[in-house]
């Protein structure tokens, strides 16, 4: 991959910047809003791509599942088709400009900018005995991620739009302080399958945390599972197969067959007419399952073999730190800091 800072190699290509938080264990929704398209952008941008095992210590996490989870993602992310020659793979610990970024992007992001985010309100009533530190600064922290790349753009949904604003904020104020320092990143809102909803509540967004896993379908549940969770979706009291916001249940599946048959919308209400929803929801298991064979095979050839993904990690926090040294070093001279020859 190119260097992203070296605008001779590369003039046309702009840098995008994505990564996923290993909380929970990557389920379709995440694959569908976010992995897919990572896969596709790699060939048209330089494009930086993370596990943030950073964010995932403002709850509580079982460390040994957080490691093990850091693997599976690298893993995935491999198996799904990143290519570490294409882009940069690499894990937010292990590129210790993050966290110091974020510390100086703190000084410069106003109390109430912070206490404002929605989802610091919503993770607080969900667990008012560890309302942390960490879980308010989440913010700077995502956009010191942002930043530290010049990042043009931001793949993001609905949910992530206010954290982008900030880090736009954020990086405008600072830019305005001193002189142009932050490239301000733009959003990259993905329309068809932006939003993916649990089987078994179609009102509800699909998570990696859901309580109840019986309505997500994670990428590296075995095929009999799959099935069974598609069998027990929930649809609703009619028998048409039509995308329709009154009928959120069978239009959720619909967008789930079309994303991994490629077929379109309105080509899948023709194939269905007349079926059950019964024959529909097994249709949809068995295009879930063939999709992810090869890819969970794939993901177990890479688990089992940690030298290489400890590679793959070494060498993508290596490519990472030496473009977010740069950007640091900025940021560094301009508050006033400082730095040893």
């Amino acid at each position: 991959m190119a260097d992203l800072n070296d605008k001779t190699q590369d003039q046309a290509k702009k840098i995008v910047y994505s990564a996923l938080k290993p909380t929970g264990d990557l389920q379709l929704g995440n694959y569908i809003g976010a992995l897919k398209n990572m896969v596709r952008m790699q060939d048209d941008y330089n494009c930086v791509y993370m596990v943030a095992d950073m964010h995932s210590i403002t709850v509580d996490n079982v460390p040994a599942d957080l490691r093990r989870r850091t693997y599976d993602f690298m893993a995935l992310f491999l198996a799904i088709g990143l290519d570490p020659e294409k882009s940069i793979l690499a894990v937010q610990s292990q590129v210790p400009e993050h966290a110091e970024l974020a510390w100086v992007l703190n000084c410069y992001t106003q109390f109430g900018e912070a206490s404002r985010m929605t989802q610091f309100k919503e993770k607080s009533a969900k667990a008012p005995e560890n309302v942390n530190v960490g879980l308010f600064a989440y913010p700077t922290l995502m956009a010191a991620d942002i930043l530290l790349y010049q990042t043009d753009l931001v793949p993001i949904g609905k949910d992530q739009k206010q954290h982008l604003e900030l880090a736009r904020d954020i990086a405008q104020r600072f830019n305005t302080k001193y002189s142009p320092t932050f490239v301000i990143p733009d959003g990259i809102y993905p329309k068809q399958g932006a939003k993916i909803y649990n089987l078994l509540d179609p009102t509800a967004k699909m998570g990696k945390t859901d309580d109840n896993t019986n309505g997500v379908v994670f990428l590296l549940d075995d095929p009999d599972t799959i099935m069974r969770k598609f069998k027990r979706a929930v649809t609703d009291c009619d028998t048409d197969i039509r995308y329709d916001e009154s009928k959120p249940g069978i239009s959720n599946l619909i967008t789930i067959y079309s994303v991994f048959t490629g077929t379109p919308v309105d080509a899948v209400e023709r194939e269905f007419a007349g079926s059950s929803y019964a024959d529909f929801k097994t249709k949809v298991g068995e295009a879930v399952v063939e999709y992810l064979r090869p890819i969970q095979a794939r993901h177990h050839e890479l688990v089992t073999d940690k030298k290489y993904l400890e590679e793959v990690m070494r060498n993508g926090a290596e490519k990472a730190s030496r473009i977010a040294k740069r950007t640091l070093s900025k940021v560094y001279r301009k508050v006033g800091f400082v730095q040893l020859p």
